[in-house]
């Protein structure tokens, strides 16, 4: 598989780990848009919400208690923090495997993430 996020999985590319279980991984990002900025991804390769089921509501449930939790250690979850995603190429989404960016650290503008 040609998927970016499917090769820091696997350890084929690098990436600065902050947190990782068995269904999830968060690294920092590479070009960050905020002082904290945290990319949270599954580890099995799900294209987008789009694909999540009804059986996977567990799933997303941890995915954002864990972004949580790492706001927290990132010091942010005072001040505020941001959690998104993007479905699809229309709306910005540059990789097709479920992520969420974790923004944080800088008074973030009312624009569209």
């Amino acid at each position: 598989m040609d998927c970016i996020f499917c090769k820091i999985v696997a350890r084929e590319i690098p990436a600065d780990v902050v947190y990782q279980d068995e269904e999830l991984m968060a690294f920092r990002d590479i070009q960050p848009q905020a002082p904290k900025h945290i990319v949270i991804i599954s580890k099995t390769h799900i294209i987008s919400i789009a694909q999540l089921t009804e059986e996977q509501q567990e799933f997303i449930g941890h995915l954002i208690l864990v972004a949580r939790d790492i706001a927290e250690k990132e010091g942010i979850s005072n001040d505020g923090y941001r959690l998104t995603t993007n479905c699809g190429a229309d709306a910005g989404q540059l990789v097709p495997h479920l992520h969420f960016h974790l923004l944080g650290g800088r008074r973030l503008s009312d624009e569209l993430a």
